[in-house]
């Protein structure tokens, strides 16, 4: 992380918040005032009731994205495909070596660590970016995932485990058992960690190898001290722990990524047993439901997607999926009339779950500005015609009551044959220009 935040600084990607604030709601103001002002991460160098320091938005931005995969010229789909593709051919054991880091690390306790409040309502403070961290109890492939997890005191943790997630899935199987669940949270990982996190494998394959193809080298681990798991080395704050079997207490409420409370429910408990971080270490907190909670599920929802509909569907150039994944828009370079209708339909049914809108646009639309792509569906065409509307069509998973059912499909591309007419204006080398090379300085 502390790399990380001196590659930011040097490209002018970071802010930093010299005076002090409150982790009750002012850090996260803050941080989302920063968020509005731009793409950039925000270091907050002095906490009240914490020696730790705190960075949010590091993944804020789709093109911090694409260089911590190391996209270079190619989109993020095209490279977030190949790296889980080769990752799939791979067992994390071949690209896991083992390091001795133990005397690098302070042992501690969670009232140590930066105890932040979000929102409003939530119930307490909370861990936002943690990453969780388990072996599959059958095959002990690890996994990497995210869940929230509500501080409690020194010795627990309240996480809510969503029912799809694979580290849900090794917990019913221990507790199967009348076992816990060894797990162990990291709070402050470097980007090839946090995107691997992001990935959604199959259960034979690891995000641990899919990190080791991030940066093209093998993973470094380190053993735990109370449980028999090794994390990746670096990590630099790391709480060790178990999913205790058969026991659920209230968690909540908690202001989730869709913009709403979740109310209070009983979800797993976590037994804390040991908490330990690299000297110098800095915290990493996550906005929920801001844009960097948002752009890294959109970037590898928009591959997962772009796979589906690039394969059945000729001339897909890129796609991005927002806001809230809930929107999915296709750049296309079309190729007869009706392209842009097959391609709505390939995406309709390339993620059941998230596309409740689906979007076609040329290749001179930008699809990660919505202004631009509603500018495009306004302008090239009839309105009442371009657009399907597929009624009772189940949506979102978590939906009891049915908000997110429906479908919308817009062909926002020139009439097929009629290109010349629609053809947008531009100014000649506008693209080109250094505003540094012509507006004075003080």
């Amino acid at each position: 992380m502390k790399e990380l935040i001196a590659d930011l600084k040097e490209t002018g990607e970071l802010a930093v918040v010299k005076r002090e604030v409150d982790p009750t709601f002012e850090l996260a103001a803050v941080t989302k005032a920063v968020q509005r002002a731009g793409e950039q991460a925000v270091l907050f160098e002095s906490v009240r009731g914490t020696e730790f320091p705190v960075i949010s938005n590091v993944f804020g931005s789709n093109a911090r994205l694409k260089r911590f995969i190391g996209a270079g010229e190619r989109t993020f789909c095209e490279r977030w495909i190949e790296l889980t593709d080769s990752c799939l051919a791979s067992r994390a054991e071949d690209v896991l070596v083992d390091v001795e880091t133990d005397d690098e690390f302070v042992s501690g306790t969670l009232s140590d660590l930066p105890a932040i409040t979000w929102h409003g309502r939530d119930g307490g403070a909370y861990f936002t970016s943690a990453i969780f961290l388990a072996n599959d109890p059958d095959t002990g492939v690890p996994n990497l995932s995210f869940h929230r997890a509500m501080q409690v005191s020194d010795e627990e943790l309240r996480i809510r485990l969503g029912g799809t997630h694979d580290l849900a899935k090794y917990q019913l199987a221990a507790e199967a058992k009348g076992e816990a669940l060894e797990a162990a949270l990291i709070l402050s990982a470097p980007p090839e960690i946090f995107m691997a996190a992001c990935a959604s494998l199959p259960t034979e394959a690891s995000e641990l190898a899919m990190a080791s193809r991030i940066i093209g080298k093998p993973l470094e681990m380190r053993r735990c001290r109370t449980i028999d798991l090794s994390v990746p080395a670096s990590a630099d704050i790391v709480v060790e722990g178990r999913i205790l079997p058969n026991e659920r207490r209230p968690e909540g409420p908690f202001g989730e990524f869709m913009g709403n409370y979740v109310e209070v429910g009983d979800n797993h408990v976590f037994e804390v047993t040991h908490v330990s971080w690299r000297p110098g270490a800095v915290f990493h907190g996550l906005l929920c439901g801001s844009p960097e909670d948002l752009r890294p599920l959109e970037a590898v929802t928009a591959a997962r997607i772009y796979r589906h509909v690039a394969g059945q569907v000729p001339g897909v150039l890129d796609v991005s999926c927002k806001p809230n994944v809930m929107i999915t828009i296709i750049k296309l370079k079309t190729q007869y009339e009706g392209h842009a209708k097959h391609a709505l339909l390939a995406a309709m049914g390339s993620y059941l779950d998230y596309n409740k809108v689906v979007i076609a646009v040329d290749e001179d639309v930008d699809i990660y500005d919505l202004d631009d792509v509603i500018w495009a569906y306004l302008t090239r065409g009839r309105a009442d015609t371009r657009a399907m509307i597929l009624n009772d069509i189940p949506g979102f998973y978590r939906d009891p009551h049915k908000d997110h059912w429906g479908r919308l499909a817009i062909d926002a591309t020139m009439p097929w044959g009629r290109e010349t007419e629609f053809a947008r204006k531009r100014v000649p080398c506008e693209d080109e220009i250094d505003l540094s090379k012509y507006l004075a300085s003080k």
